[in-house]
This record gives structure tokens, C-alpha cells and sequence, in this order.
């Protein structure tokens, strides 16, 4: 009866905590997606009007024929008389697609969470269920049973949410279960944290660019319909927006793959050292503001997904770019290190990174102390991306740098398949 009842407080708790997060999931996917529909839907008549009268409307009526969407329109109405009624079903019709789109695959996460949610967490619980099965076995030899009803007491009125609740019933003799069960809701908890800092994170990522478009758009709206230069620069940072968020999207989502196990690595044998001439003559050929410099050794062949690491590679580049000076040296290396293991690394003369930040960069979303402000804006994405990659191919990533002198991030592969 005892170990049936600790088995029940254990599926309680892992049920509650995953239900609480499928349900704040689902309200932050609604929320992301009524900004994505409210910024196309904005975005597409402020090009409209520019399209058809080659500047926004200072004062115009203006209505949206939604119903029924095979005759739906959009109408703006001037007070020269000059009319622009435009045919919408087309574009509605391809925004529902992309909300379906983006709704399947937010659904996919949702039935995933719910499916696996619970079994995930109750993992992480098993060692303090094989805890409480153990003390239930000890119970007979050492302990009376009054002391195992505390313990369980304690376990069912534990809130899975408090960072700062903890297992105390005062029995010397339980104080170290008590240290180890206290110990394990520590780290389920993290893990609760690090999931909802995630999407949380994530939500807000997405907010951002759809508010800076809507910005734009009201500012449009309001004065920038006789002013070139303010109509011009609404346009570009509209375009810019939307292009990060598309990208934000699209990172989001090869991570969410590639968490849930979606993503499946080409592994072939191929050159290393080919593999970074070409990531060397790109980037060249993108980015003329900095010095390019390529150091190679004898040819290096590896095993891996050479579409993805050399993804990592151009995340590196993106990064050293960022924080680098123009007319600074770029430098990329293949080699072997001292136990074989093939690597390569991008290393900048760049501002550096504060040593407190190493251990984090790698955090999706991280942002560092302002010593390393990202000049030119960025997802927060990239690193944990090149990361996953180098993981997945069992590999690892090692970071030198010093403020004022530079970053150098070397990536090191196995020796073997």
C-alpha cells in the first residue's frame, strides 16, 4: 500500500507540472499567433495603399471585408474621391495557410508535451520514487511506520512550483533522504524554470519585431505620409522586422526539431579543410569589411552532417563578424590537437567576452553585459544552434577570449564515426 501510494504522490507531480506547462504553451502560442495575423494583415494594406496611391493616405476611410472570404476586399475611400478597392481573398487565403502551418506545427509540440510531458518528468523523479520505495523497505528493519507517514505527508503537500519550498520534518534519522529528495526537486525545478524562461523568452523574441513593425506603421499613419525620408525608413525597418522574424521563426523551429528528435544527420566522409575554404570564399565574398585569413595543416577528413557543420562555421563567422572591428582580422584553422581529434576554429580581434558570460553564450537567448552589446541585432539563437550541432555529432566547444583582445571558439570532432 505504501509504495503504491509514493508511486501516486511521484505521477501527481509530474502530472501537475506538465499540465501547467502545456497550458501556459498554448495560451503563449494564441498570443504569437494573433500578433503574426495583426502583422501581416498591417504590413499588406500599408503596401497596398503605397501600391496604389504612392504614399500612405493621411485621411481615408478605410474597411476590411472579411466575410465571406472568397469576396473579401479591402476599401479606402480618399476625400479627392480617388477609391482603392482591392481583391483580399488571395492574400487571406495565404495567410490562413501560413497560420495552419504555423498552428500544425505548434500542435505537433503541444501533443508531443502532452503525450511525453509526464513520462519526461516522472523520469526525472524515478530516483526519488526508488528513494521512497527504498525507506519503505528500510521501514521494516530500522524505522517505524509513523516516521514513513510523515515522510510521504511531506512529499504529497510539496508544491512543484516554489523555488523556495522544501521536504523538513525534523527526524535525524530521515535527514538524508530528506537532503536527497530536497536535492532532486532542486533540479526538477530548474528544469521547469529553463522550459518556461524558454518560451517566455521566446514569445517575447517574437512580440518584438511585430511591435516594431506596428511602430513604423502608426508613425506612417500618422505624419510619415508627406515625408520621403521617414516614409523610406518605415519601409526598410518594416522589411528588416520581418525578415528577423521569419529568421526567428525558422530557428525555433530547427531547434524544436531537433530537440524532439526530428532531425536526422546526413553523415558522410568528407574534407575538412575543403569544407572551411568554402565557409572562407563565402564569406569573402559577403562581408568585404573585414580580413579574412585561413591557416590549414595536411587534409583532415571527418565524419558528420557537412550541411549542418558547416552551419556551426557560419554562425562563428556571423558572431566574430558582429563584434569586430572593420578592417579587423577574421582567422579560421583546421588542424589536430594533441590527442588527434580533429577541429577548427574562428577566432576575432573583436571586444571580447566578460569571463562571468563564457559559461552562458551558449544559452538560447542569452545577452551579455553591455561590454558585448550585439552591434547588429540577432536572434540570441545562433550559438545554441551551433551548439546542438556539435553535440549531436558527439563533439564539443571550447572558448578562449579576452576584453579588448578577441574570441577564439574552437570546434573539436571525434576521431571516429
Amino acid at each position: 500500500m505504501s509504495k503504491k501510494i509514493k508511486t501516486k504522490n511521484v505521477t501527481s507531480i509530474a502530472i501537475k507540472l506538465n499540465s501547467s506547462f502545456v497550458r501556459n504553451l498554448f495560451f503563449k502560442f494564441i498570443i504569437i499567433d494573433i500578433f503574426i495575423i495583426a502583422g501581416f494583415i498591417g504590413v499588406w494594406c500599408i503596401e497596398s495603399e503605397i501600391s496604389f496611391y504612392g504614399e500612405l493616405v493621411r485621411s481615408a476611410k478605410r474597411s476590411f471585408n472579411f466575410y465571406p472570404i472568397e469576396t473579401a476586399t479591402y476599401k479606402v475611400i480618399w476625400d479627392n474621391g480617388k477609391v482603392l478597392i482591392k481583391e483580399a481573398s488571395t492574400f487571406l487565403n495565404l495567410l490562413i495557410k501560413v497560420i495552419e502551418a504555423i498552428g500544425i506545427i505548434e500542435g505537433i509540440i503541444l501533443l508531443d508535451q502532452m503525450i511525453f510531458g509526464t513520462a519526461k518528468n516522472r523520469r526525472i523523479l524515478k530516483p526519488l520514487n526508488d528513494i521512497a520505495e527504498a525507506a519503505s523497505r528500510l521501514s521494516d528493519i530500522a524505522f517505524d511506520e509513523q516516521k514513513f507517514q510523515s515522510l510521504e505527508d511531506a512529499i504529497s503537500k510539496i508544491s512543484p512550483y516554489s523555488s523556495d519550498e522544501r521536504i523538513h520534518i525534523g527526524d535525524s534519522d530521515l535527514q538524508g533522504l530528506e537532503e536527497a529528495i530536497n536535492n532532486l526537486l532542486d533540479r526538477m525545478r530548474e528544469s521547469y524554470r529553463q522550459q518556461a524562461r524558454f518560451v517566455s523568452d521566446a514569445s517575447h523574441e517574437l512580440r518584438t519585431p511585430i511591435s516594431v513593425i506596428q511602430g513604423y506603421a502608426n508613425m506612417l499613419d500618422r505624419w510619415g505620409k508627406d515625408d520621403e525620408e521617414v516614409l523610406e525608413e518605415s519601409i526598410l525597418a518594416i522589411k528588416s522586422e520581418s525578415e528577423n522574424m521569419k529568421n526567428l521563426v525558422e530557428q525555433l523551429l530547427f531547434l524544436a526539431r531537433g530537440i524532439n528528435g526530428k532531425t536526422e544527420l546526413k553523415i558522410i566522409d568528407f574534407s575538412l579543410n575543403d569544407m572551411m575554404k568554402e565557409v572562407l570564399e563565402e564569406s569573402k565574398m559577403i562581408d568585404k569589411n573585414h580580413i579574412y585569413r585561413y591557416i590549414e595543416s595536411e587534409n583532415i577528413n571527418v565524419y558528420g552532417d557537412i550541411a549542418l557543420l558547416k552551419q556551426t562555421a557560419r554562425i562563428l563567422i556571423e558572431n566574430a563578424v558582429k563584434y569586430t572591428d572593420n578592417g579587423e582580422e577574421i582567422m579560421l584553422k583546421v588542424g589536430k590537437n594533441n590527442e588527434n581529434e580533429p577541429y577548427f576554429y574562428i577566432q576575432d580581434n573583436g571586444i571580447g567576452i566578460d569571463e562571468k558570460d563564457v559559461s552562458h553564450i551558449f544559452e538560447r537567448f542569452f545577452r551579455a553585459d553591455t561590454a558585448r552589446v550585439r552591434k547588429d541585432g540577432g536572434t540570441g539563437l545562433g550559438l545554441s544552434i551551433a551548439k546542438w550541432i556539435i553535440d549531436s555529432h558527439r563533439g564539443y566547444l571550447s572558448v578562449l577570449s579576452r576584453k579588448e583582445i578577441g574570441t577564439r571558439i574552437t570546434v573539436f570532432l571525434p576521431k571516429e564515426q
